[in-house]
């Protein structure tokens, strides 16, 4: 940080020494304010913008260790220095334990106060940016255009990083719209192979007597109607990734051939005695639960093993409430864009028809609604008659989750207590999507969870 955009707050009650820090720090390109006592120490603080506070740790009417607290308790992210006469070095080792960033003996060398000043601020810019990139994480919405900011989505972008750059093989498992190739998508190009092919094969597309042709080539005569000689996807894939989609769909006789390629990583093509060099990083998905398939004879479990490396599960919208309105903003502003409609918002009262929607065909059916109700919207925000739940064209309509009755002889205030801590477990703890199912702003919300002293985490970690 430049000198001139540094801020430092000094706070001594004997003018000499107050005036000649001023004087030092200014002359070295900083920002300085001074206070004679605790009280103007406090408020100018207060007012804002100070990146380091040197403090004597005794002032006429309050005690140094009391600035310290205030600071740290203000805005933790403030280094403090504090000075100390003869005999008081006991208490300053105190500060520090409380938090200062270290202690100077009176009489001192400004050259020794310089250098403690440079690695405050040092260590400052470090916890500062450590704290941002920590909340980035912690609270990013967006990830290789996978759309998501709940628990379930934040550890599922950890995993991505984790393991994109190895060689693994991933099994991704999920219900059908839930974005299983936005993942597969993402760990490709977050790899080492980004720049290289990426294959995508719908095992449940392909028909059973050509997909071991496709995976990998025939020469020519290999079988009626292979006139020419044609190289496979997995050649096509090479120094790449290559994407089974719904892997449980590949005819079961295949699949010991496919296992034979991922130990050998050779194979060849139909009609064929020359070995190629498999190199490739397998990713593969599936809607079906693997242990059902391969109890039901649809995936042997030898590849299963050897695909399944690392695992991701996919939670489906249902699970992850808190995603709907994020989704719903970024598909509206996507559709308004493609179609030039001046749509700029979802109503209210839209909102909790989404909410209480079960959404059986996930992110992909909630990416439909939006489309057609951004083409059928009158007004420019989307209202609740602009949704297809009330005239039966989705395949399901909503069905009550979780229904719950009122206990008998409880008061209306527990009751209003009861619904906003239920509705805050639906919402993943989410606020504003309780607000919009309740049908009220959020500060409202925040209101009523104050007046029921309702401890919105640990309703969260009791409803995992």
């Amino acid at each position: 940080m430049d000198r001139k955009e540094v801020r430092i707050l000094v706070v001594d009650d004997e003018s000499l020494m107050s005036d000649a820090l001023k004087q030092n720090l200014s002359a070295e390109g900083y920002r300085v304010d001074a206070a004679a006592n605790g009280a103007e120490a406090i408020e100018l603080f207060d007012q804002g913008g100070h990146h380091l506070v040197i403090c004597d740790l005794m002032l006429p009417d309050m005690d140094g260790m009391s600035i310290l607290k205030h600071v740290k308790d203000t805005r933790p992210s403030t280094e403090v220095i504090m000075i100390t006469g003869y005999g008081s070095v006991a208490r300053a080792v105190e500060a520090t334990k409380a938090g200062a960033f270290y202690f100077v003996e009176k009489p001192f060398e400004f050259e020794q106060l310089h250098i403690l000043i440079e690695k405050a601020l040092e260590r400052r810019e470090l916890v500062t940016e450590t704290e941002n990139m920590r909340r980035q994480l912690s609270t990013r919405t967006e990830y290789f255009n996978i759309i998501g900011a709940s628990k379930a989505m934040q550890n599922i972008y950890e995993t991505i990083e984790s393991v994109a750059k190895s060689d693994a093989n991933i099994l991704i498992v999920g219900e059908s719209g839930t974005g299983k190739e936005l993942i597969a998508n993402a760990i490709h190009y977050n790899s080492h192979r980004a720049k290289k092919p990426f294959i995508k094969v719908n095992c449940a597309a392909l028909p059973k007597e050509l997909i071991e042709s496709e995976l990998f080539g025939h020469t020519k005569g290999a079988f009626t109607g292979a006139y020419a000689d044609k190289d496979g996807l997995v050649q096509h894939a090479a120094g790449g990734s290559l994407l089974l989609d719904e892997i449980t769909e590949m005819p079961i006789e295949l699949q010991p051939k496919l296992l034979r390629v991922l130990q050998d990583r050779s194979y060849r093509k139909l009609g064929s005695e020359k070995t190629y060099a498999a190199d490739f990083r397998l990713i593969t998905s599936t809607n079906r639960m693997p242990a059902d398939a391969i109890r039901e004879g649809r995936l042997r479990d030898d590849l299963f093993y050897r695909i399944s490396t690392i695992t991701i599960h996919v939670p489906p919208l249902r699970e992850r409430a808190e995603d709907i309105q994020l989704l719903a903003e970024h598909f509206l502003k996507t559709y308004a864009r493609k179609y030039q409609r001046p749509i700029t918002g979802i109503s209210q009262a839209a909102y909790a028809r989404l909410f209480a929607h079960t959404w059986p065909g996930n992110v992909r059916e909630l990416q439909n609604v939006i489309e057609r109700a951004v083409l059928l919207a009158k007004g420019n925000k989307i209202e609740p008659h602009d949704l297809p739940f009330d005239n039966g064209s989705l395949l399901e309509k909503s069905a009550p989750q979780n229904a719950w009755d009122v206990p008998p002889n409880m008061t209306l205030e527990e009751i209003e207590k009861l619904v906003i801590e239920r509705t805050l477990q639906r919402t993943g703890g989410n606020k504003q999507a309780a607000a919009n199912i309740l049908g009220i702003y959020r500060p409202r919300l925040y209101s009523k969870i104050r007046k029921y002293k309702i401890d919105v985490n640990a309703l969260v970690s009791s409803s995992e």
